[in-house]
């Protein structure tokens, strides 16, 4: 963030500014709208008044006034920015009768009233149509014309409402970030809780077994040195054993599955407000071509997510020709199919078990993933998933 901004004025954290910076956006992406107040300089070419003296004292007064609340709103907490917002409008209302370029200052003032933190939505609601309400009335008491007095609230009202459902659009979509963090969080966890039983299983017994052999191997070795020699052959062969068991659990640990990223898979999803539907049926995957085929299903999704929009996926794995085959469609954008350092990682996994991967558009919109293994007999791991399973994840 300091690299961002100059050493003044730093954002509270819970500024507008500082949540742009946390969304990758440079920190002038909130100030830019400023540039909207050339307004105010315009609006005198279309007054009796133009560019009198009066006018240029009051803008040399109000327009400085204006900039330290727009400055102080976005640099601010949240919950400070209807009082900001607030000191806009009332800065132009009490310059209305005198000073018809103010008018931009409401404008701004019902924008920001959007962009602040309400614990209730109807007193945001109330509190806009309030100003609007106290426009009109001092407008027309001024003598302003219908025009005027019509085309300002409609313009303030519907610019706050549009305003006030992006940032409520954005605080969902933190708040489903944060819940899709908590369940990855919660998985790990559990995943290593599951981890350290298996190694207590499958190791508790075994270096028991090794202590005791090497305690008797300890106490034989004076009196029956031929015992004690039989006792440390027994010991190399449970600890080779035991070796054995580690390793196969370390390959267990670092498969990658295919139920977990059709999980994975839902949970990315449907943070866009994307359908996926799966269709498999009962499999006898070898544990290596299990985790290759989850690999390409973890970055079809990927691109899905990344590049795709689409509305609708779906990812369908069965038998064909003696050929495992895993394909992944969407409805997105489609196009031309760029190489990258992706399709060539799941290309060159695939090839090494003598698969093959294959990736077109389709007929109408979309792009459709084949990834096909042979299928193997032996050493195989039984994968099953009610055929036509459907997930369906909506925004």
């Amino acid at each position: 963030m300091s690299r961002s901004l100059p050493a003044w004025p730093q954002p509270a954290p819970d500024s507008l500014v500082a949540r742009a910076l946390a969304r990758g956006r440079p920190a002038w992406s909130e100030a830019i709208h400023v540039l909207w107040t050339v307004w105010v300089f315009i609006v005198p070419v279309f007054t009796p008044q133009g560019y009198d003296a009066r006018w240029w004292a009051l803008t040399l007064l109000s327009y400085p006034l204006f900039l330290a609340l727009y400055a102080a709103a976005l640099l601010q907490p949240r919950r400070q920015v209807p009082l900001y917002a607030l000191g806009m409008c009332g800065l132009s209302l009490a310059l209305l009768r005198w000073y018809p370029s103010g008018m931009s200052y409401f404008v701004f003032g019902c924008v920001f009233l959007g962009s602040g933190r309400w614990r209730r939505e109807w007193a945001y609601a109330l509190t806009l149509l309030a100003l609007n309400a106290l426009f009109i009335g001092l407008a027309r008491a001024i003598g302003y014309p219908w025009s005027a007095m019509l085309w300002m609230p409609l313009t303030t009202v519907v610019t706050g409402l549009l305003v006030h459902a992006q940032r409520l659009a954005e605080q969902k979509d933190a708040a489903l970030r944060l819940s899709q963090d908590e369940v990855r969080r919660l998985a790990a966890t559990a995943e290593r809780e599951r981890i350290g039983r298996d190694l207590h299983d499958l190791l508790g017994h075994t270096l028991s077994l090794v202590a005791l052999k090497a305690d008797l191997a300890g106490k034989l070795i004076e009196r029956d040195p031929h015992a004690a020699q039989r006792e440390i052959g027994e010991l190399g062969q449970v600890a080779r054993e035991a070796l054995g068991q580690v390793r196969r659990a370390v390959t267990g640990i670092r498969a990658v599955g295919l139920a977990a990223e059709l999980a994975a898979a839902k949970v990315l999803l449907e943070g866009e407000g994307t359908s996926l539907q799966v269709e498999r049926g009962e499999l006898a995957l070898a544990p290596e071509q299990e985790t290759v085929l989850a690999l390409c299903l973890r970055e079809a999704v990927t691109n899905i997510h990344r590049h795709a929009h689409a509305r609708n996926v779906r990812v369908s794995l069965c038998e064909v020709a003696q050929q495992w085959r895993l394909q992944v469609e969407d409805d997105g954008r489609g196009g031309a199919i760029r190489p990258g350092n992706g399709l060539d990682g799941m290309r060159e996994r695939l090839q090494a078990l003598g698969g093959s991967l294959h990736v077109g558009p389709l007929r109408d919109r979309g792009t459709c993933l084949v990834a096909e293994l042979p299928r193997w007999h032996g050493g195989v791991v039984a994968v099953s998933v009610v055929p036509g399973t459907t997930g369906t994840a909506s925004s």
